[in-house]
C-alpha cells in the first residue's frame, strides 16, 4: 500500500510537473525556435506529457501553409518528442525525434474543432511505442448535422517519427432532417487495442465499430423516434513494414 502511495504520489507530481512545462508556453518556445517565419494555431496546438515517459512531452504545432484555395487551409503538423532537462528548465528543452508531417490535416467546410494527445498506451513491441493524435472534425449545418474523429498513430523511432496509421475514423455522427422533427440519424463509434500477434515487427491492432441509427417521425404532434438495431463490425489492422493497412471495407464504413 505505501508503495502505491508513493508512486502515485510521484506520479501526481510528474503531472503537475508536466502540465506547468506546457503551461509556461513550451510549445510557443518550440515554434519560436523552429518555426520563426511561420504562423502558429495557437488554439489547435498540443503540448501534453507523454503518460509513462516520465520528462517527455509531445508536442504539436499546426501551421496553415500559405496560399492554395482560399475555401480551404492544410495545415502541416511538427510533431516533437520533447524532453525536459533534469533540473525542470524548460528553456532547455530537447527535441528528442522529430516530424514535419506537410499537409497533415485539411480543413473546409468541415471545421477542425480540436487536436488533441490520445491517452492511450499503443505498445507495439518491447522497443517500440507509439503514441496517438485525434482530431474532432465538425460541420456548421444544423439541417444536416455532422461530426467526425479521426486518429493517427505516429512512432518514435530515434531522432525520427514515423506515421503508421494515418486519420483512422474512431467516430462518426451525421444526420439529415427538416429542424422541426423529421429526419434520419446515424452513429458509428470506435475503438482501437493492441493485439499480441505481430505482423512486420509490430503487433497487430483491432478495430471494434458499432454502428446505430435511428429515424424521427411527425405522428400527430408528437416526434417520435425509431431506434434501428446497433451492428458491430470487426476488423484487424497489421503493419505492411512501413504502415498499418486498413482494409477498403473498413474505410468505407
Amino acid at each position: 500500500m505505501r508503495r502505491q502511495l508513493v508512486a502515485a504520489c510521484l506520479l501526481g507530481l510528474a503531472c503537475v510537473a508536466g502540465h506547468a512545462a506546457c503551461d509556461t508556453g513550451l510549445a510557443e518556445r518550440m515554434h519560436a525556435k523552429l518555426h520563426p517565419k511561420r504562423t502558429l494555431d495557437h488554439e489547435r496546438a498540443v503540448c501534453e506529457p507523454w503518460r509513462g515517459s516520465p520528462s517527455r512531452f509531445i508536442v504539436v504545432l499546426p501551421m496553415p501553409q500559405s496560399g492554395g484555395n482560399p475555401d480551404t487551409t492544410r495545415f502541416d503538423l511538427d510533431v516533437l518528442v520533447v524532453q525536459q532537462a533534469d533540473n525542470g528548465n524548460t528553456e532547455r528543452a530537447k527535441i528528442v525525434s522529430r516530424l514535419l508531417d506537410e499537409g497533415a490535416l485539411t480543413e473546409d467546410a468541415i471545421r477542425i474543432a480540436e487536436i488533441r494527445l490520445d491517452p492511450a498506451r499503443y505498445t507495439l513491441a518491447p522497443d517500440a511505442r507509439a503514441f496517438g493524435l485525434r482530431v474532432l472534425y465538425q460541420g456548421s449545418s444544423r439541417a444536416n448535422p455532422y461530426a467526425r474523429e479521426t486518429l493517427t498513430l505516429y512512432l518514435p523511432q530515434g531522432q525520427k517519427i514515423g506515421k503508421v496509421l494515418d486519420e483512422l475514423e474512431m467516430t462518426l455522427e451525421r444526420g439529415e432532417w427538416d429542424t422541426n422533427c423529421t429526419g434520419t440519424f446515424e452513429t458509428t463509434r470506435g475503438t482501437l487495442s493492441v493485439m499480441r500477434s505481430t505482423s512486420g515487427g509490430l503487433a497487430d491492432l483491432t478495430l471494434r465499430r458499432t454502428r446505430s441509427g435511428s429515424r424521427n417521425l411527425l405522428q400527430g404532434e408528437e416526434c417520435v423516434t425509431q431506434e434501428r438495431p446497433a451492428t458491430l463490425s470487426t476488423t484487424v489492422l497489421r503493419y505492411d513494414g512501413s504502415v498499418y493497412r486498413v482494409p477498403k471495407r473498413a474505410a468505407r464504413d
